[in-house]
């Protein structure tokens, strides 16, 4: 239907607002499709009414469901759909200027941070399924078969900013150490001492895929939205930041051994 309407993978996803990633992965079976997903791309490619109910029928029987399809009650769509993408990503590359990436944290830690990401507008218990959410993601570094490979590069001021107690901050960097020390896991601080550098825009996180058709993403968040980069060139702009960061950031060794004093500190 998308070729008919004459339109490229890339003004699709433009057009409903997505990611490119997501319009490819829905076309190849990589992923199933909700029903309001497939209801506005068949408004983009205006089909019938008269056919969409085969459709609708054909994605509820066909969906594979994952195991975040038991939180969709309560995560935003962009979230959603994130999750999705990194459970099948290879590799990530992230640089993280604010805080501890949520595949590493602990969870008093997660707790702390969303709560406050939630700014009291959602009930206790939304909180604790957020928590849930995040803990299950980490489960992906964690399996025997093909674990994510994931590297991260992590700004000073991340482990410096207390969030919580120091009891909460102390267990954070345990685990911190203790998740380096895997084959699958690279951390490495950038240090104050680096100075500028060519992320001070934000975060971000690269993702790799294990097939050759699906095109890497970069994911930027924001506090209302997320951005997905998937044109070639801005691709290599990030890919040339993080090369840059994790050269100006200590080394694994010397990052796993500051983060080991800040524990004791707080020990």
């Amino acid at each position: 239907m998308r070729e008919r309407k004459a339109l490229t993978l890339e003004e699709a996803a433009e057009r409903v607002g997505w990611s490119m990633a997501k319009v490819s992965r829905i076309e190849t079976a990589r992923v199933g499709i909700t029903s309001p997903d497939l209801t506005r791309l068949l408004d983009l490619y205006e089909l019938d009414p008269a056919k969409r109910t085969a459709l609708h029928a054909l994605a509820r029987a066909a969906r594979t469901k994952g195991w975040w399809d038991a939180y969709t009650d309560s995560l935003p769509s962009d979230y959603a759909t994130y999750i999705q993408l990194e459970a099948e990503a290879a590799f990530i590359r992230s640089f993280d200027g604010m805080l501890v990436h949520g595949l590493l944290q602990t969870e008093d830690y997660a707790r702390e941070v969303i709560r406050s990401a939630l700014m009291a507008l959602s009930p206790p218990a939304e909180v604790e399924r957020r928590v849930e959410v995040r803990l299950t993601r980490q489960n992906l570094l964690l399996r025997e078969e093909s674990p994510l490979r994931f590297w991260t590069v992590i700004d000073e001021a991340v482990l410096a900013r207390q969030i919580g107690s120091e009891a909460i901050m102390h267990d954070q960097y345990v685990k911190l150490v203790e998740l380096a020390e895997q084959d699958n896991v690279t951390i490495q601080v950038l240090p104050f001492t680096a100075g500028v550098h060519p992320a001070t825009s934000g975060t971000f996180a690269i993702m790799e895929f294990r097939e050759p058709y699906d095109p890497d993403v970069v994911y930027v968040e924001s506090m209302t939205s997320s951005l997905y980069v998937e044109k070639d060139v801005e691709m290599y702009w990030y890919t040339l930041a993080f090369d840059h960061l994790r050269a100006a950031a200590l080394g694994p060794d010397e990052s796993r051994a500051l983060i080991s004093k800040m524990a004791e500190k707080t020990f």
